[in-house]
């Protein structure tokens, strides 16, 4: 067992747990790492490797939400458990779009897309970029809207400078009012998940199926979707979690049913060191997203996507010798 190997197994755990819940790409970033240590493993076995290692981000997503997601919790009302039902009914119809498109299209973009190096190189670059424009386009939309959403009305609609009186009418509160962590919710039509319905969790199953675009990114798709669909940050991003649990168990499924399960104790191992980080670290990770999410929008993310964007493109275009090879 080489230890050399299982350290990059750590890496890319590490990886993996940062970037497959955050709405940046983790094919992305595992594309630049396996250029700088990339593992000493056969193809077949990397290909399945990058998909089996999400196991552990999914186990973190059960983790952190059973509760909410365990329809037969003790403790729970029966109006919870109804929420809980209806949940994995908008999980399932949410999933099925990805399901077909995945089905349908996952070997030909693996053979023309992942598998050819320079097609792969510019397609991650564009998506990186084209959705990071989309989330600094969108969130700077939802900020005029929300300001003009909490902006006062009537004749204290204007505050001149100075004018004190109208500065503490503008911010005045009732003493009962619910304080709203989730600034984007005074935009939102669906503020709860009992307020989403099947028809729009298929929609976002839609927007879900895109990232099977290299780059795209899997929760950033549905972010975006959810949002455009009416969807508060904090909603958009948990059904993001939720959603990866029947398609990424799926694909892992499928790979492991198309490459079997013939692999060495050594490659047993790597997968499992893999799978242990992936799972720790997205704890990690699922947690300060929605933390994040309650008190700022997706603008920085969608900065950072246009820089990896670049960077890939000057790595693998300029570094290695251009896209003409």
């Amino acid at each position: 067992m080489d230890l050399i190997e299982l350290l990059k197994a750590l890496l890319f755990g590490i990886v993996e747990g940062i970037t497959e819940w955050l709405p940046v790409s983790s094919t992305g970033h595992m594309m630049l790492l396996n250029q700088f240590i990339g593992l000493d493993v056969s193809p077949a076995f990397y290909d399945v490797f990058l998909v089996v290692i999400q196991l552990g981000a999914i186990l973190a997503v059960i983790t952190t939400y059973f509760r909410k997601l365990n329809p037969f919790a003790i403790r729970k009302t029966p109006a919870e458990r109804k929420t809980t039902w209806g949940i994995w009914a908008k999980i399932v119809v949410g999933s099925i779009p990805a399901a077909i498109v995945g089905i349908l299209l996952d070997n030909w973009f693996e053979e023309h897309v992942m598998n050819n190096g320079k097609v792969g190189y510019i397609v991650v670059a564009a998506a990186l970029i084209v959705y990071g424009i989309v989330f600094i386009v969108m969130e700077a939309v939802n900020r005029r809207r929300i300001a003009d959403a909490q902006a006062p009305r009537g004749r204290h609609a204007a505050c001149k400078p100075g004018d004190t009186e109208c500065q503490r009418i503008r911010s005045f509160k009732w003493t009962d009012e619910k304080e709203v962590e989730d600034t984007s919710e005074v935009i939102s039509k669906v503020r709860s998940f009992d307020e989403l319905s099947l028809g729009k969790a298929f929609a976002i199953g839609v927007f879900q199926s895109l990232a099977i675009v290299p780059g795209t990114s899997r929760s950033g798709s549905i972010i975006i979707g959810s949002m455009l669909l009416g969807t508060s940050r904090t909603i958009a991003t948990e059904f993001a979690f939720f959603l990866a649990i029947p398609i990424m168990a799926g694909w892992s499924l499928l790979k492991f049913v198309k490459h079997g399960f013939d692999y060495t104790q050594g490659e047993w191992a790597i997968f499992g060191v893999g799978i242990a980080t992936a799972f720790i670290v997205s704890l990690i990770s699922i947690k300060f997203l929605v933390n994040f999410v309650k008190r700022h929008d997706f603008t920085a993310f969608g900065v950072y996507r246009i820089f990896i964007g670049l960077a890939v493109l000057g790595y693998f275009g300029i570094l290695l010798g251009g896209f003409a090879q």
